[in-house]
């Protein structure tokens, strides 16, 4: 087992050390998250902060910070946040046209063709600033931030665990995700009763960040299989940026199509065998091992979910969810978790109505997060000014065995309640019913009962005898 893995005692993802091949997060100083291939020799270009090449972040850690100086690379060391002293000064007077600041642009891209360090072309600035020394000691701070952001050619690797990944996603593309933020899809996974070790059926339109999160919270123990609509394996472009290792993965994740799914369904596949028994070439022995490896893999997967008795089923897809549902529903064991994901509150609604008239269905409750950033710093603590609307709806139920022979709750009451009724009996009626008792369980039986292997509750007769015996208690 790799003790390097990510913080996870499992061998899934890759260590915690750039490697060749890797795809990293790397955030600018703007706060934008750009997504890059590390390749060995390769150059990594990020447009006006400049390009560097990629083997100096080759075997580095996550979480540092780098300065591109010409076309290398310097580690920048930490930067501690300070307490800022406020002070009397406001910013009612201060007028922020144009003319305060006299440094134009022609001579800061001067500057900047120079050589002059960022620093140095923010202090020039702030020297030449009209009103600088007017704002309070707050805004002073939020201008060196914004200069930095435009003339700071710094980046700062980010590891591409599920949540960084997830909101690089979210704030790229949120509709390529069915906008997933990332405390709905921690919710999904829990509901869900992602673990190690479990069997799991998921049908995921959501670029693959559902699979990836259950992937991770798995550690290459178990068994996932995912229903698409390609022949292929389908491309998971979110599975790009967790830097999953092949070999962990190819034991754990499968895919079928929709038509594959089906048991009524014969797979067409090419044939595996040359057509006049002799190989001509190595090609062609090549061509038709991997045709045997397909084959021979779709049927090992279509048995394994015609077996059934997965442990959960989680549906983020495009398709109608009732017919989802019911289609892969059946392939589901005792108690299983179904959750179901939508940006829109309708679909979920219209198909928890649909559940609580099944009765294999149980508890279908709908549910939907709440998710609010704050800036935590020194003195300025506060809600963020803007935050997304939703992550999107959640539908949870279980499901559970429809056995027409079980007992009802209130069969199960009636009985208790008969119970309770003949415990304590009249001395007459005692008799009838210890009587009673003796004659029905030695018919039943067919062997001899005492008092003494009987109580007056009946607990050791079966429903019949107590029925019985309350309907004879009842007419004494």
């Amino acid at each position: 087992m790799d003790e390097n893995t990510n913080g996870h005692n499992f061998d899934l993802t890759s260590v915690i050390t750039i490697q060749s091949g890797h795809t990293v997060l790397l955030r600018l100083p703007n706060g934008e998250i750009r997504s890059v291939k590390v390749d060995q020799d390769s150059t990594i270009s990020l447009g006006r902060v400049g390009s560097f090449p990629a083997n100096e972040l080759i075997g580095q850690p996550y979480g540092l910070t780098y300065e591109i100086t010409g076309k290398t690379l310097r580690l920048l060391p930490p930067r501690t946040l300070q307490e800022i002293e406020d002070t009397d000064a406001t910013n009612e007077l201060i007028n922020d046209g144009d003319f305060v600041q006299p440094l134009t642009l022609s001579e800061i891209e001067a500057l900047k063709r120079s050589g002059t360090h960022a620093s140095d072309i923010i202090k020039t600035q702030i020297e030449k600033h009209a009103n600088y020394s007017l704002k309070n000691e707050y805004s002073k701070e939020k201008y060196k931030q914004r200069k930095e952001a435009k003339y700071s050619k710094t980046f700062t690797t980010v590891e591409p665990n599920l949540f960084n990944v997830c909101e690089y996603w979210f704030n790229k593309d949120q509709n390529r995700i069915r906008d997933l933020r990332a405390d709905t899809l921690s919710q999904l996974l829990n509901m869900a009763n992602i673990r190690p070790g479990g069997r799991y059926l998921a049908v995921d339109d959501a670029s693959g960040l559902v699979v990836s999160g259950i992937l991770d919270r798995m550690g290459g123990e178990g068994r996932l299989i995912t229903i698409c609509d390609v022949d292929c394996p389908p491309a998971y472009p979110v599975m790009t940026q967790m830097n999953f290792k092949r070999d962990a993965l190819s034991s754990v994740l499968t895919s079928l199509n929709w038509a594959t799914a089906q048991e009524d369904y014969t797979p067409i596949m090419a044939p595996s065998e040359p057509p006049n028994g002799q190989i001509r070439s190595e090609r062609q022995r090549v061509r038709l091992d991997k045709r045997k490896v397909a084959s021979d893999t779709l049927s090992s997967a279509r048995e394994e979910l015609f077996a059934g008795e997965f442990d959960g089923l989680i549906v983020a897809s495009e398709c109608d969810p009732f017919q989802v549902v019911e289609m892969l529903s059946p392939y589901l064991g005792g108690s299983a978790s179904i959750v179901v994901q939508s940006p829109y509150v309708q679909p979920l609604t219209e198909l928890q109505a649909k559940m609580r008239a099944l009765p294999h269905y149980l508890g279908p409750s709908l549910t939907e997060s709440w998710l609010r950033r704050y800036q935590v710093l020194p003195g300025r603590t506060h809600p963020t000014m803007s935050s997304s609307g939703s992550g999107g709806f959640l539908l949870h139920a279980i499901k559970v065995y429809d056995d027409p022979s079980a007992s009802s709750v209130m069969t199960h009451r009636q009985s208790k309640r008969r119970k309770e009724d003949i415990q304590e009996p009249s001395s007459e009626s005692g008799r009838v019913v210890e009587e009673g008792f003796q004659v029905l369980v030695e018919q039943q039986d067919g062997m001899d009962v005492t008092d003494d292997t009987l109580d007056h509750s009946g607990t050791n007769a079966d429903e019949e005898v107590v029925g019985a015996l309350s309907e004879a208690f009842q007419n004494r």
